[in-house]
């Protein structure tokens, strides 16, 4: 490849666009959990923000929460519309259990909040367009927490399809995990049905499905075959919970450890997907993106990290001859602060009365993706995929 096409990739130049940021913004988080500690790491570093309102449904959390991160002033509630009714909000981090993601989002939006929405989008993809009805309605923006986009790799991975290079795609294989990586050191909310819902499948598949579908412009899906199961979860054997004295857990596990699918998508596009929470192996394969002009290899991580795991490597034809050219990551020793873009994004696009920064209008066929693959693998055969109108 010629070494200026490589530079057209590696071109990360952007108009600065000046904001107005003096105006304070309200801001309040629901749910208290490990999640939220994130996002209030994010809002005392920034200036515009004034962190004035936590919830939890559980006693005393929220209070304990706002004291530990230094803001004891702040008004803590259990009930999420008790806390609208009496606060005046600009924003919101909906950081709750899946299964409560679509409930807390809509009632923030009844009130004219914005929202910042912690993946997965939700649970169905009803509720997923239950979300994008109130929004629409409200007028607010609903932003959806995939810190990944803002990674420089991930950036250039999407310069590199956008830019052509790989003519037609075709075919997409996608995936990641953990050898051992039940994430319960936290509580058992990821795990139980009631509170989780979907598993591994949610927590990062929907991150992986976010890397390849952020690249080729989100197409609509139109079939899905899916497969999930749940072996080391429910196993009281499992390395993970032997390591932490905690096999009662296998009890009380009631979602998804693993998932596969073989997604149809418009434009005569295959995706080949797994993901998972626990395997006899570290990684169930590299990225690969197939076109009718080249191929590219993307390096799986050894545990789901937002990044890519290495070099991009292209694989297509120069004249007869069939070669490879290595497009180096940008500056892999330094973490581009994701989580941080995330939130500045947000409360950004609230200052300026932008659109959402990662919109429902996208997440929607994610969340689609995952519903569907649930169904199938209860069905056990291909199913189309029904989005109601919004």
């Amino acid at each position: 490849m010629e070494k200026t096409n490589l530079d057209k990739f590696m071109d990360l130049h952007e108009d600065e666009i000046v904001i107005d940021r003096s105006r304070k913004l309200r801001v309040a988080i629901v749910g208290t959990g490990w999640i939220a500690a994130s996002h209030m790491v994010e809002y005392l570093k920034m200036d515009d923000v004034m962190v004035v309102a936590a919830c939890d449904i559980v006693p005393g959390k929220a209070k304990a929460f706002c004291e530990k991160w230094g803001v004891p002033d702040a008004h803590c509630y259990t009930s999420d519309l008790e806390m609208y009714e009496k606060e005046s909000l600009d924003a919101v981090s909906v950081c709750t259990y899946n299964g409560t993601h679509a409930e807390c989002t809509i009632h923030a939006l009844r009130f004219g909040v914005n929202v910042l929405l912690e993946k997965p989008m939700c649970v169905t993809t009803e509720e997923a367009t239950s979300i994008m009805h109130a929004e629409k309605e409200s007028g607010k923006i609903v932003s959806v927490g995939f810190q990944p986009r803002f990674d420089k790799d991930m950036q250039l991975l999407r310069r590199v399809v956008k830019s052509g290079v790989l003519g037609k795609i075709y075919y997409i294989q996608t995936g990641g995990g953990r050898r051992e990586g039940i994430p319960f050191p936290f509580g058992t909310s990821f795990i139980e049905q009631e509170t989780g819902v979907i598993g591994a499948i949610g927590d990062i598949g929907c991150y992986s499905l976010d890397m390849v579908l952020n690249c080729i412009g989100y197409p609509k899906p139109l079939t899905v075959t899916g497969y999930t199961s749940a072996f080391f979860g429910k196993n009281p054997g499992y390395s993970g919970y032997v390591k932490s004295g905690h096999p009662e857990y296998a009890k009380i596990f009631g979602v998804d450890d693993f998932a596969a699918a073989f997604v149809r998508l418009e434009g005569d596009i295959i995706l080949d997907f797994r993901i998972s929470w626990a395997m006899h192996m570290d990684t169930p394969g590299d990225t690969l993106i197939l076109g009718t002009e080249g191929g590219l290899r993307i390096p799986s991580t050894d545990c789901w990290n937002g990044t890519i795991g290495g070099d991009l490597i292209l694989y297509h034809t120069v004249g007869s001859e069939q070669v490879q050219t290595v497009i180096p990551r940008i500056n892999p020793e330094e973490r581009t602060p994701c989580f941080e873009m995330k939130v500045r994004s947000f409360l950004d696009a609230i200052h300026t009365g932008g659109k959402a920064p990662i919109p429902t209008s996208e997440i929607i066929y994610n969340q689609a993706i995952i519903d569907h693959i649930v169904k199938s693998a209860k069905l056990g055969h291909e199913i189309p995929v029904e989005i109601p109108e919004i």
